[in-house]
């Protein structure tokens, strides 16, 4: 039994809008006309795809393999066969396209060989490569793979943490999956378990969520499992994050930059020990997920969609009022708005929330920052949002991750209470996004330098040195060898010296002569002014020759 439970700075308290869509169990969506399955599973990670247009797939069938050690294969959803492979809109906030195949279903369902995996007799490293090429990620928005959570950190994993908090207002799916498959959870954090060789697991919910708590003690009580605690905590949003999770259950703080497993704890939504049961037990990749659909809607509820789903297909389910003016996926507090309603159910879509002017009123506009400190006294990472915003506006992303940019969890604390409505969440995500792009693209120019052996810029920084240094020796040696050549002769070399007297006499006696031959056209019909003045231009000329013939004598 836990002694006693911590508690996180900042959060706020949101209306929780929970019993909308939690009254109801979960439906199975209908099968769509067609499926849109994005290869990109997140920010960092695209799936390698292995299949043609017109070629027939099962349900299960692996059509994108795994690419880099944070991806995760692409599994087909149901039997058809493959339309195009074309970008296609995901949900992302700047509503660009993305790589993606289409598949026509044609309503057989028919499957592929499935067989459960022998964790039991198997590595824990062959059990998360099985994981990855199953497409298991964390199904709490993020995606994060979950072959590389399970791995066995530095320290190893002392404690397992279930996050059933869903602290998130309106979105429901964890709540009504806990109450209903809490068995298959626990299960699947049995395996977990084992795979990181964990002592303890700890289960966290919010107190708002009494069912789903009971149904998750029973389920425990009926595993006989001593080392499986179910904890009820405070509801504040958000308690759902995954530091702050920890840092409730176990009074341990991670520190920037850190993660849990650099102190022996490690945190899965009690989807993604679902989706790891049924991978292991029963041979089924991740090619569903449950999703809410409430908020302007007659009746909003929890349906298990097909990955791939269009969300026009969706709606009709939950049938939104007439007076539904736009459409977020995720929660209020972190969702991103949907530009078109053709874009797919993906693995980390939650929620699908309708909104309405009386429901959802449009924002006021953006007012300057007053630099008033309500952002930083609510932020539950302890940042300090007023400065990340203006380094992030300012695109100096050097300074914003100073000042810890990537610790930002983009829970929208910081925008909901922000007295001048600055979406300051959007702000932060711009900004990763940026330094995401250039950190790959330095990447792409580092692997280009390589193949064309070109030295990086310190190392030929280091040779351009080398070769001043080399032409400043250079240069003095000539000089000093000048100077020796020139005591030389001082010093002795006199016949030599006679000789270039003697050409020199005869250059100045030819020019002379040349002199004396040279009758200009000019000097005719001169006044006696302009006479006077030749004459003492000549008698200055033949002064400095004189002057000039010591001098001469002496560099000779």
């Amino acid at each position: 039994m836990i002694a006693k439970l911590f508690s996180f700075k900042g959060g706020v308290k949101p209306a929780s809008h929970k019993d909308e869509s939690a009254t109801a169990p979960i439906r199975v969506a209908p099968l769509p006309s067609r499926l849109v399955i994005p290869l990109r599973q997140s920010a960092r990670a695209m799936a390698r795809c292995l299949v043609q247009p017109g070629q027939a797939v099962l349900k299960g069938e692996v059509i994108a393999a795994a690419e880099g050690p944070m991806c995760t294969a692409v599994h087909a959803p149901t039997s058809g066969t493959v339309r195009a492979i074309e970008p296609q809109p995901v949900p992302h906030p700047s509503g660009l396209p993305a790589p993606s195949i289409v598949i026509d279903p044609d309503g057989l369902e028919r499957w592929i060989e499935k067989q459960p995996f022998d964790y039991l007799a198997a590595s824990a490293r062959q059990t998360r490569d099985y994981l990855r090429d199953c497409g298991v990620v964390g199904l709490g928005g993020a995606g994060f793979p979950s072959h590389v959570k399970l791995g066995p950190g530095e320290k190893g994993i002392e404690t397992l943490i279930l996050n059933g908090a869903e602290c998130e207002p309106w979105i429901t799916c964890d709540d009504r999956l806990m109450r209903e498959r809490a068995d298959m959870i626990l299960a699947g954090a049995a395996m977990m378990r084992h795979i990181t060789g964990a002592r303890r697991i700890l289960v966290g919910i919010e107190d708002n969520k009494p069912q789903a708590v009971a149904a998750m003690r029973d389920a425990a009580r009926g595993l006989g499992d001593s080392a499986i605690e179910v904890i009820v905590v405070p509801t504040r949003y958000p308690a759902g994050g995954e530091k702050q999770l920890i840092r409730v259950l176990t009074g341990i703080e991670i520190p920037y930059g850190k993660l849990g497993t650099h102190f022996g704890v490690q945190c899965f939504n009690v989807g993604s020990a679902h989706a790891i049961y049924r991978a292991i037990a029963h041979g089924e990749p991740l090619i569903s997920r449950v999703v809410t659909l409430s908020g302007n809607m007659a009746h909003p509820g929890n349906f298990e969609a097909l990955i791939g789903t269009p969300i026009r297909d969706l709606l009709p389910l939950a049938e939104p009022r007439a007076d539904t003016d736009r459409y977020l996926t995720g929660g209020p507090m972190m969702g991103v708005g949907l530009q078109r309603l053709d874009t797919p159910v993906t693995k980390g879509t939650n929620c699908i929330l309708a909104g309405s002017p009386a429901l959802f009123p449009p924002p006021p506009p953006e007012m300057p920052c007053i630099r008033c400190g309500e952002c930083a006294k609510v932020c539950p990472a302890e940042l300090q949002p007023f400065e990340l915003y203006w380094f992030s506006r300012a695109k100096i992303f050097g300074k914003a991750q100073e000042y810890s940019l990537f610790d930002c969890i983009e829970c929208g604390c910081c925008s909901y209470v922000c007295p001048s409505r600055i979406p300051l969440v959007d702000y932060f995500r711009f900004a990763k996004g940026e330094i995401w792009a250039r950190e790959k693209e330095k990447a792409a120019a580092d692997l280009a330098r390589a193949a064309l052996r070109i030295p990086p810029r310190p190392r030929r920084t280091r040779e351009s040195r080398k070769g001043r240094q080399a032409g400043r020796q250079d240069r003095r040696r000539t000089r000093e060898g000048r100077g020796r050549h020139r005591r030389c002769r001082k010093a002795g070399d006199q016949p030599r010296r006679g000789r270039q007297e003697a050409l020199i006499a005869a250059a100045l006696e030819r020019a002379r002569a040349q002199k004396e031959q040279a009758h200009p056209e000019n000097v005719t019909d001169l006044t006696p002014e302009q006479q006077a003045e030749i004459a003492a231009i000549e008698g200055r000329r033949a002064e400095i020759r004189e002057m000039a013939k010591p001098h001469l004598r002496q560099d000779d």
